[in-house]
This record gives C-alpha cells, structure tokens and sequence, in this order.
C-alpha cells in the first residue's frame, strides 16, 4: 500500500506540549466552524469572514506541525478530519446558501466526505485501520482554498475562479475517494 503510514495513537490526549497544542488547535477550528458558517450567512464583512476562514485554515496546518513532533493521540485521530469536514461542510453550505455556490458541488463533497467516514468507521470496527494518504492532505488544502477564494473581496468580481477550484476540489475529492477504496480493498485481501 502506498498511503502515508501513521503510528497508532499512544494516549488519549497527550502529555507532550507538542500534542495538547496539536489537540488544543484542533478544537479551535471546530468551534470555528459553525462560527465561519454564520459570518457567511451574514455577508458582511467579507474581510473578516475570510480572515476567520483564513485563521481555520492556518490552524489545521499548525496543527499537524505540532502533531508530527509528538505521538498521535486518540483525540486528534478522531477530531483532526472531524474539524475539517465540520470547516469545508458547513462553509460551504452556508456559501450554497448566500447565492455564492451552485449547490450540486457542496453535496458531492459532502456525500464523499460522509461515505468515507463510514467506510473507515466500518473498517476500524474490524480493527483495519486505512492510513492517512498525503493526498488526502491536498484534498481539504483545495477544498478550503475554494472556500477561501469564494468570500475573498478582491475575487469577488471573478466568481469563476472560485467556482473552476470547486469542481477542481470535487474532481480531486472523488480521486482520493478511490485511492481509499483500494487501499481498502487490498487490506482485505492481505
């Protein structure tokens, strides 16, 4: 298998400051999520949507900064791709929701994202755990940056830039989808 092997979790939370400021980052950017949705729906300002968006985005990265210098904790196994898709899903419904994004792009990257936390939930009811892949890293870094250039002011007057890296994100969304299910598959089979 070709995904990114990752250790198995070794504590809950952590006792290395590296892991509480991983997990604490984490948690940021879950209350941030339904905080980002509402300052969307409002429409005003866009500046400070984007920045809230912005910082989300800088707390995943961080995150898995202080993550990767400590050992995998339960907590951030189990959050970290929690916080994304709270991010991505809820921004972008709320998008769908302001007139910004047609609606059939936000459904399908939720279908995937929800279809794939089943599958792996299933998986590790087995106790078959499917690494991390680095393109599913890229995977939300384009999906948030869709979001990102959606409530960005200057690409206001250029909505098709934010619309081409949607379809762009859904395309790469549904791949990574697949690179899973193989891995998946060839799990079974070994």
């Amino acid at each position: 298998m070709t995904g990114t092997s990752t250790p198995a979790p070794t504590s809950f939370l952590g006792r290395s400051a590296w892991s509480l400021a991983a997990n604490a980052l984490t948690a940021i950017r879950v209350v941030l999520a339904p905080v980002l949705a509402l300052l969307v729906l409002e429409q005003n300002p866009w500046w400070l949507t984007f920045w809230v968006g912005w910082f989300a985005a800088l707390t995943d990265f961080l995150d898995g900064h202080f993550a990767r210098r400590s050992a995998p904790t339960t907590f951030g196994a189990f959050l970290d791709p929690l916080a994304d898709k709270a991010v991505v899903i809820a921004g972008g419904f709320a998008l769908v929701a302001v007139g910004r994004f047609g609606w059939l792009p936000i459904v399908l990257i939720t279908v995937r994202e929800v279809l794939m936390t089943v599958y792996r939930s299933r998986l590790a009811k087995r106790d078959v755990s499917v690494p991390a892949r680095t393109s599913a890293k890229y995977k939300t870094l384009f999906q948030g940056l869709a979001l990102l250039v959606a409530i960005c002011p200057p690409f206001e007057p250029v909505p098709w830039v934010a619309d081409s890296l949607l379809w762009f994100a859904v395309a790469f969304t549904y791949f990574t989808a697949a690179q899973y299910a193989i891995d998946g598959r060839s799990l079974h089979d070994t």
